[in-house]
C-alpha cells in the first residue's frame, strides 16, 4: 500500500472528500496579508527542515505565517501531521496516523528551538486519540527538553482536549509546568456538531478549569473564531463561560476557509465588530484579550505573554 500524499486535498481529508463544495467568498482587503518572501522566513523554514519538524503554521495555512516566520518565530506541532478528529474547520491531514509517536522528537523541537534563539515557544500537537494517555506524556517530555536547553525561554503549550483519555493524564502536562496552558473551545457550543463533531463543548471547558485547579498560578488561555455562523450573544455567553473557568487570556480571530470541502464562511467580521468583542471581554475581567481579524492562538504570542504577566502583576498590585 502506498504512502498517502498528504499535498492532496482528497488524501489530506478523506472524510471531505463526498460533501459539496462551499464557495469561498472573496476576501475582503482587512484580511489580506502578503506572501512570505524575507531571509528570516526561509532561515526559519531551513531549520524546521533540517530537524524534521512540522508547524501548524504551514499544516493549517496559517495568513499570518510570512511575518511570523521573518521573526524566526514558528508554532511546533508535535505527534505527526496526521489528526485523529475531523473538525470540518481545520486544515491538518486526518485519518489513523501511520506512526507510533516519535520519542526523538522533544529533543529536535529543544535544538531547533535554541538555534532560533526564542523567547517564547509555542507548542501544539494533532489530536492522538490513538494514543493512550493522548500525548501527554510526550508534551511533558517536550517541555522538559525545551527547559534543558533553552531555561529563560517561555513556554506556551497549545493542548487537544484529552476526551477519550484517564482525567489524570491533564495532571502531568500541568506537573511540566509549561508558563501558559492553551485549549481553544475554537466555536460556540450550538455549532460544535457541524464544526467540532469529535469534541464535547463542556468538556473542553471543564478542562481548563482542572488546569487552574490543580495549578493556580498557571496561565490558561482559549480562543475561538468567529464567522461561522455564530451570533453576538453566543460570543458572549463563551466569554462568561471562560471566565466562570478562569481563563486568563481570549483570543478572538476571523475562520478562514482552507478549501471548498470545509466548513463556509457566514461573513467576514468587521474590524469594527472584533474591537467591540475585545472591549466586551476586557469588561468581564480577562487578564489578556487579542481580538483582531487575523488573530490566531500564537499570533505575537511571545509579545503578548510579557503583557499577561504584566497585567497580571498590576491586579495584583491593585488588590
Amino acid at each position: 500500500m502506498s504512502p498517502r500524499d498528504l499535498k492532496d486535498p482528497v488524501q489530506r481529508h478523506p472524510e471531505k472528500a463526498r460533501r459539496p463544495d462551499n464557495a469561498q467568498p472573496k476576501k475582503p482587503d482587512w484580511i489580506r496579508v502578503k506572501a512570505p518572501t524575507s531571509d528570516g522566513y526561509r532561515t526559519t523554514r531551513d531549520i524546521m527542515r533540517t530537524h524534521k519538524l512540522v508547524t501548524v503554521c504551514e499544516e493549517a495555512g496559517c495568513p499570518n505565517v510570512g511575518e511570523c516566520w521573518s521573526q524566526g518565530h514558528a508554532t511546533m506541532m508535535i505527534m505527526g501531521e496526521v489528526c485523529t478528529r475531523a473538525c470540518s474547520f481545520c486544515n491538518i491531514a486526518t485519518g489513523k496516523p501511520p506512526e507510533a509517536l516519535d520519542a526523538f522528537e522533544p529533543g529536535r523541537v529543544a535544538d531547533a528551538v535554541k538555534k532560533l534563539g526564542l523567547n517564547h515557544v509555542v507548542i501544539t500537537s494533532v489530536d492522538r486519540d490513538d494514543v493512550a494517555d493522548g500525548g501527554a506524556e510526550h508534551f511533558a517530555m517536550t517541555i522538559r527538553a525545551i527547559r534543558r536547553q533553552s531555561p529563560e525561554t517561555t513556554i506556551e503549550i497549545l493542548t487537544p482536549d484529552f476526551l477519550r483519555c484517564d482525567p489524570s493524564v491533564l495532571e502531568t502536562v500541568v506537573a511540566a509546568k509549561p508558563d501558559v496552558f492553551n485549549h481553544n473551545l475554537e466555536t460556540v457550543p450550538g455549532l460544535y456538531p457541524e464544526v467540532r463533531p469529535g469534541a464535547r463543548y463542556f468538556h473542553s471547558l471543564r478542562l481548563l478549569q482542572r488546569v487552574k485547579e490543580i495549578d493556580p498560578a498557571m496561565f490558561t488561555k482559549s480562543g475561538i473564531m468567529v464567522g461561522l455562523g455564530e451570533d453576538k450573544q453566543a460570543v458572549a455567553q463563551v466569554m462568561d463561560d471562560m471566565r466562570a473557568a478562569d481563563v486568563d487570556f481570549l483570543t478572538i480571530g476571523q475562520y478562514l476557509q482552507p478549501t471548498p470541502k470545509h466548513h463556509r464562511v457566514d461573513r467576514f467580521v468587521t474590524p469594527e465588530e472584533f474591537a467591540a468583542y475585545e472591549k466586551a471581554a476586557y469588561g468581564k475581567g480577562f487578564l489578556m484579550v487579542s481580538a483582531t481579524p487575523l488573530t490566531r492562538s500564537s499570533y505575537h504570542a511571545g509579545d503578548d505573554f510579557a503583557r499577561l504577566r504584566a497585567a497580571r502583576l498590576a491586579r495584583l498590585g491593585r488588590a
